[in-house]
């Protein structure tokens, strides 16, 4: 695999964008760089967005949006010992950002450049918004003291309330008056929004949204926090073209780095096989969410159907499989989804040849799956080939875009606050819009195939794509469907389509803040109420108060789920967490590990330590 990653220095990469007298000037220290302007760090910081995809691949298979045969011990919920695998976000925010993105901003306020200074406080808003919800508890105050040899933990409800107040402060900035001529020091840098101080608003509303989001099934989210976040996502994302996404140049060996190609194209060959769609999540977007028997656990077999050989359930929430109905056929799954149909690229505008399209997930470590082998997401049943899969497709392709927040996303949070204030009718406008959201996001990637060639794309027609698209929306998944029977399962699982596989680490947040649909008593699950160590008790698909149809973790007592957790590692629980950065953390700072409560950060359980948002109330002492 192609892993060329950005130096080590961050601020080299950003010099690297300036012209030669920017950079001479840099220096009058022979030694290092002094007086670096803060827009000389904004490329480096901006590019390194990458990481967020880097740990996609711990967290995706958590939440069964991939398989992966590469990454197996977070697809059994397990983690990866004396490995830092899952540490990109930890290396991200502490030292590929770390002091640079300190010196932008402090620079920037000490410059009066406050546009700069407001990107910069967006961001690390962002950051430890996404660094605490992925491990919990984390260096805050430590951070960036000098001479520390160990850092301290900060609670994560703190680092929480931190990145919000960050956020504010960043549009505080943002809106005040600047004058600084920064020329194209902005738009040339700035790999997300060019510059565009309203853009940038926008972006740190939509963090205090997120951030808000992940507390909405805590007791006091109602009085506390819903409100907020109703009037932030009134000034986030209002559409797709608000989007934060991280441009690359996506050249392939054009380029004088690998690293300036997406990870996921076909250039870096980072996909390849090694992660796949999940069964679950093809279910879910094709409309075939199986039903079991639940006296059994067992799967219902259906007689002579080799691509539905069991039984469905009676109500999809996606969409279903009468594809040949206006309506019920959501076209995001052939761009989201892999299918090896159409290898040539004939029928990119023919709807008949897309709807009667074949897709097959795999396990969870593997890319052989109940009813067949997972593709490439690319669309072959083979790992990624440069020759016949071209530049890569969709999200997939060497100059897609690194996808950070959509709109579509900050719609179903807007959505879930409606639900838990009792506004269903406002949430359900909220969900519609969010739908529809995602719905222009896919399309607005889609990159396709050349007709009769083998060489990569999707295989689906822009235009096609959005008249189809234009008959789900009318359709009755969402247009269509009754106020009665919208239910917080439409939310969520569009959501998770949504967010597919780019925003697994938030998909990650709102299924453990559900606790996975576990069934147990009181205010949160634990062993003997809701887990054994060789069985988890999870809700049935029938059970109404049960948010993720068809979704059973791997221990569940049901038909291809029948495993266990180890129990030197696990216990029967389910993975809560991802471990800090084995390489900083595991090698130097052992003793604030051992004081984190209430599972210390050196038990073989710590992982499966229940963080601060997803407690309906405090964290037990």
């Amino acid at each position: 695999m192609k892993k060329s990653i950005i130096s080590a220095l961050v601020l080299s990469a950003a010099v690297g964008f300036t012209s030669c007298d920017d950079y001479l000037d840099v220096n009058t220290n022979v030694d290092a760089p002094d007086n670096v302007e803060g827009y000389l760090y904004l490329a480096g910081i901006t590019e390194s967005y990458f990481g967020v995809y880097w740990d996609g691949r711990a967290a995706a298979p958590l939440t069964q949006m991939l398989g992966t045969t590469g990454y197996t011990s977070f697809a059994n919920h397990s983690y990866s010992a004396g490995s830092d695998a899952g540490g990109e976000i930890w290396r991200m925010v502490y030292w590929l950002h770390g002091m640079n993105l300190e010196n932008l901003i402090n620079q920037s306020i000490e410059a009066e450049n406050w546009t700069l200074a407001g990107m910069g406080l967006a961001m690390k808003a962002f950051d430890w918004d996404a660094l605490t919800k992925y491990h919990g508890e984390c260096p805050l105050h430590d951070a960036y003291v000098p001479g520390l040899l160990s850092h301290s933990y900060d609670s994560q409800e703190e680092i929480m309330a931190q990145a919000r107040a960050w956020a504010y402060q960043a549009i505080e900035y943002l809106e005040k008056e600047d004058n600084t001529e920064y020329g194209k020091k902005l738009s040339d840098n700035d790999y997300i929004y060019k510059g565009d101080p309203e853009k940038w608003k926008k972006f740190a509303y939509s963090v205090i949204v997120r951030d808000l989001a992940a507390l909405s099934n805590k007791k006091d989210f109602s009085e506390k926090y819903a409100q907020e976040l109703i009037s932030c996502a009134a000034k986030a994302f209002s559409s797709a073209d608000d989007d934060a996404v991280v441009s690359v140049s996506g050249q392939g060996a054009s380029d004088p780095f690998t690293a300036y190609n997406n990870f996921w194209g076909p250039y870096r060959g980072n996909l390849s096989r090694s992660y796949f769609q999940h069964d679950y999540a093809v279910q879910v977007m094709t409309g075939a969410v199986r039903k079991y028997n639940e006296e059994t656990g067992d799967l219902i077999p259906v007689e002579n159907n080799k691509y539905f050989p069991y039984e469905l359930m009676d109500k999809q929430i996606i969409c279903d499989t009468l594809y040949n109905e206006a309506g019920h056929y959501d076209p995001r799954m052939v761009v989201k989804l892999g299918t090896v149909d159409d290898p040539m690229y004939n029928n990119t505008n023919n709807a008949d040849s897309i709807k009667a399209h074949r897709y097959f997930g795999g396990t969870f470590t593997g890319y052989t799956g109940p009813i067949g082998a997972a593709p490439s997401l690319y669309g072959r049943n083979a790992t990624s080939s440069i020759t016949l899969d071209g530049s890569g497709r969709w999200l997939y392709a060497d100059g897609a875009p690194y996808v950070l927040m959509t709109a579509a996303e900050i719609n179903f949070c807007l959505a879930e606050a409606y639900w838990k204030l009792g506004r269903k009718a406002d949430a359900f406008e909220a969900f519609k819009n969010g739908v529809k959201e995602d719905l222009a996001f896919t399309a607005k990637y889609i990159v396709t195939g050349t007709a009769g060639k083998q060489a990569g794309g999707d295989k689906i027609s822009k235009s096609l794509f959005n008249t189809l698209a234009a008959e789900y929306a009318a359709g009755p998944f969402v247009e269509g469907l009754s106020l009665d029977e919208f239910s917080l399962s439409h939310i969520m699982m569009q959501k998770f389509v949504a967010l597919f596989p780019w925003g697994s680490l938030e998909e990650w947040v709102d299924q453990r803040k559900y606790h996975y649909d576990i069934a147990y008593t009181g205010d949160y699950p634990s062993e003997g109420n809701g887990w054994s160590t060789t069985v988890l008790d999870q809700k049935w698909d029938t059970d109404p108060t049960k948010v993720y149809k068809g979704f059973y973790l791997l221990p569940a007592n049901v038909q291809l789920r029948k495993g266990s957790y180890g129990s030197t590692t696990n216990a029967g629980s389910p993975c809560y967490r991802v471990r800090p950065r084995y390489n900083s953390e595991y090698m130097w700072n052992i003793p604030s590990l051992e004081k984190i409560k209430p599972i210390s950060g050196m038990s073989n359980f710590y992982h499966t330590s229940i963080p601060w948002f997803a407690y309906p109330g405090d964290m037990p002492q």
